[in-house]
């Protein structure tokens, strides 16, 4: 009987054995991106452009901003050509799910909820959520003030000012728009009374648009920005999370910061797209 016992014990655990090695999961059997754009000699990368001064249009027809800067840095650490392809913000999660893309670089927060389907990287960037309102309401001084029915807040579709926008504001409506530019220009039309995004993005909106807009003292949130990759992909996050740790602060990586951040000398050579 035991020699019975033992005998079907090893079947038992030779068919568990052979099941676990044919499941097809990606742990298994699927390359990881960073193997991918190494035989494909290609790095495809997403981007949401109108999101200053981050990913934006050059008025050459390029792309331009500190995260184009920064996913050409990660492609001349592959030794890589990189592609960009443009979609709307909330296409970027879909896109890197299907394979349309190897990562995304696109200014996007790292958020519990969006680790559920995609993974990523270690912070690239720190910001938060700011709040923009035209120059004749400067007088308000919260979001409080501003959450009043009838009053309107644009926000960009699948940013994290949008879901911070819906969970804070009770009383006035939050209105999607497909990105930032036009959520503002919705609100220099008077369509809107305020816009809810990123800070950095807010700053360079108010240089070029001087005496028409004033941001409120203080920020909504604290974020970290970060690169995603197909969920689960370790081995890309593995070395992203180590070219991050020597890019961020280098020489290269200060240069770049200073030139879209501190300067504003290129925002006659982009597009408001």
């Amino acid at each position: 009987m035991k020699k019975m016992f033992t005998a079907l014990l090893l079947i038992l655990v030779l068919v568990v054995a052979g099941c676990s090695s044919n499941d097809g999961g990606a742990g298994s059997t699927e390359k990881s991106t960073l193997k991918n754009i190494k035989d494909n000699k290609k790095l495809v990368v997403g981007i949401a452009p109108g999101y200053f001064p981050f990913e934006m249009k050059s008025i050459e027809g390029g792309f331009v901003g500190y995260d184009i800067d920064l996913a050409n840095a990660v492609g001349e650490a592959l030794d890589t050509e990189v592609e960009f392809k443009q979609f709307a913000f909330d296409g970027l999660g879909p896109a890197l799910q299907i394979g349309e893309v190897d990562m995304v670089i696109a200014g996007m927060t790292i958020r519990g909820d969006r680790a559920l389907s995609i993974s990523m990287s270690n912070p690239y960037y720190k910001t938060g959520q700011a709040i923009m309102v035209p120059t004749a309401s400067k007088g308000i001084k919260s979001w409080e003030e501003l959450d009043v029915k009838g009053n309107k807040i644009a926000v960009g579709i699948g940013t994290t000012g949008a879901l911070l926008a819906k969970s804070q504001f009770k009383n006035a409506e939050v209105v999607d728009y497909e990105d930032f530019p036009l959520a503002a220009t919705t609100m220099g039309s008077g369509q809107a009374d305020a816009v809810v995004y990123d800070e950095p993005a807010v700053a360079v909106w108010r240089l070029e648009h001087e005496g028409e807009v004033h941001q409120l003292e203080g920020l909504l949130s604290a974020e970290n920005l970060g690169i995603a990759v197909k969920k689960n992909d370790f081995e890309t996050i593995q070395w992203l999370n180590s070219f991050l740790h020597s890019y961020v602060d280098s020489p290269e990586e200060l240069e770049s910061r200073s030139r879209w951040f501190e300067e504003s000398d290129w925002l006659d050579k982009v597009s408001g797209e």
